[in-house]
């Protein structure tokens, strides 16, 4: 495995797996440049030395679908970068080599979309080789997509036995990641939100070993609450999993974690932005309302407990925070997380919601990191090996 910062890209083309799945409007544009920004660093060290070669997919495309075509991706990423970006309307075949045959120091390239072919989540092998007979060096530069393993995160790194390395972009989410799993001070807080506890029960399991306080927020609550006896009306709930949901909370308690579930409710007669709303005690709900976020006291406590630590990891939002009116929880807790930044401790936001929120309330900056990874994320953190990643230490 080889080093981005010391390698000599000079002369050379290198293949770069991006993570350009980023958001469209109806007029294709980008609405969302987070991802292209975050791989900036890499390609501009590359091409500052050899020819850069960019590949990633769009969506999920069936077939050759022109709305998933990353050609739409170009004009964003030439304004970034302040020079011309190549397109090839392929990622493998003659026209792709032709293309690739020409490229001089210092060009980029952008291939079209991988998932294209649907050799590339199967992880087929000639795929992998084609894409990897364009170029001398591959760089995995796509957190988002390493637990994948997909021909071109993981497969194709085989036919790079000394020519393989992460793109900065990895790097840094690596040793932030490593950071909060085990390098962290305490006192250290998860808050663990989002619709369902069935996605996050490998994850609050690892974290009862690390954290002192485990908060539980989002629509996954209103399992916990139910597994407690509560009444909560119409609320989200996972009815499979309330004995998992009673098993977390003793192991919390046997391990001496603090695991603390919001105390009141903001609730709705309507799932719409101008429904009537109140605010009870989270196991009161009543019938024919549901909970969208947590109500005023839940936002003091939790805040308090955010305050106090010296290291929080947040995934997953309060509530519906799309809509305005479910949406204070969130932004509570995210500036929370800002002043707790601000007094040294180390913040990390993961998860496509919560980095939205911390977006859309211009937070972003005043977080420690803010990971590009969701799944990948919440992958890592269970202590899963991630198939991008291995590719390219072994």
């Amino acid at each position: 495995m080889q080093n981005i910062e010391t390698y000599n890209f000079k002369d050379k083309k290198a293949i770069v797996r991006v993570d350009f799945n980023v958001p469209l409007n109806d007029a294709f544009e980008v609405t969302d440049n987070t991802r292209i920004v975050a791989a900036l660093p890499t390609i501009k060290k590359i091409a500052s030395q050899g020819a850069v070669i960019l590949m990633s997919h769009l969506g999920r495309p069936k077939g050759k679908e022109e709305k998933f075509s990353l050609k739409h991706v170009v004009p964003e990423l030439s304004k970034l970068l302040g020079k011309d970006v190549m397109f090839v309307d392929d990622c493998i075949g003659e026209k792709v080599k032709e293309k690739v045959a020409g490229m001089k120091n210092g060009d980029v390239l952008l291939l079209e979309n991988l998932r294209y072919y649907p050799e590339e989540k199967k992880g087929d092998r000639d795929f992998a080789k084609q894409l990897s007979e364009l170029a001398d060096v591959y760089v995995n530069d796509a957190f988002g997509t390493a637990h994948r393993a997909h021909a071109s995160t993981a497969v194709i790194a085989d036919f790079f036995p000394d020519d393989k390395m992460f793109g900065y972009l990895m790097e840094n989410e690596l040793k932030s990641l490593q950071k909060v799993l085990n390098d962290y001070e305490k006192p250290f807080t998860a808050i663990l939100g989002g619709a369902k506890v069935s996605s996050k029960i490998t994850v609050i399991e690892k974290m009862l070993d690390k954290v002192d306080n485990l908060i539980i927020a989002g629509g996954m609550t209103y399992t916990f609450i139910k597994a407690r006896g509560g009444k909560i009306g119409n609320s989200l709930v996972e009815d499979d999993y309330l004995d998992m949901a009673k098993d977390l909370m003793n192991k919390a308690k046997a391990k001496g974690v603090n695991l603390v579930l919001p105390v009141d409710s903001l609730n709705a007669d309507k799932f719409s932005e101008d429904a009537n709303t109140e605010e009870t005690a989270v196991d009161e709900i009543k019938d024919g309302w549901t909970g969208l976020d947590i109500g005023s006291k839940t936002i003091i406590l939790f805040s308090e407990i955010i305050k106090k630590s010296k290291t929080v990891l947040w995934n997953g939002p309060a509530g519906v925070f799309e809509m305005e009116k479910f949406s204070r929880g969130t932004l509570k807790i995210a500036e929370a997380l800002a002043e707790a930044t601000s007094q040294g401790a180390y913040t990390l936001v993961g998860g496509g919601d919560s980095v939205a929120a911390v977006k859309k309330y211009k937070l972003e900056d005043k977080v420690s990191y803010v990971s590009t990874g969701g799944g990948a994320m919440l992958e890592f953190l269970e202590g899963k090996e991630l198939p991008g990643i291995a590719a390219i230490k072994k």
